[in-house]
């Protein structure tokens, strides 16, 4: 389970009964959704929150550093609570399904001096690719 919640409480962000909401339903383990799954889970929990709310509170959340925004092959963004703990993604080239993946090693090592171009690393992204079982 992600410690979102906790973050923004830390950080104090104020928690208004819709940011929270927002929080709640990004809250958890592998959770990748796009901002129209957020808004409808969030109806469900509070039927007043409007489309806009959830759009600004998902930006002022990834501008924090405390959501990371994930594309994916031309799909909708998706919204990653995860930001805060080193991961890569394995991603279902079928169904667009999204899991939290931490292969060992150290990836900025894995490219060869040469291969740099003089340039200094500061991160990397890998995505893994594959089938899901529902889509095998």
């Amino acid at each position: 389970m992600s410690d979102l919640l906790e973050r923004l409480r830390g950080r104090g962000w104020r928690m208004t009964s819709q940011r929270r909401v927002v929080a709640e339903v990004l809250d958890g383990e592998h959770v990748h959704l796009t901002a129209d799954e957020v808004h409808a889970r969030a109806v469900r929990l509070l039927p007043e929150i409007s489309r806009a709310t959830v759009y600004n509170a998902l930006g002022e959340l990834v501008l924090l550093g405390e959501v990371a925004e994930v594309s994916t092959d031309g799909r909708a963004k998706r919204y990653d609570p995860n930001a805060r703990h080193p991961h890569q993604h394995l991603v279902c080239s079928g169904c667009g399904l999204i899991r939290d993946v931490h292969p060992s090693g150290d990836p900025l090592s894995h490219l060869p001096p040469g291969e740099r171009f003089g340039f200094t690393l500061s991160g990397v992204e890998v995505t893994y690719r594959g089938l899901c079982p529902s889509c095998v």
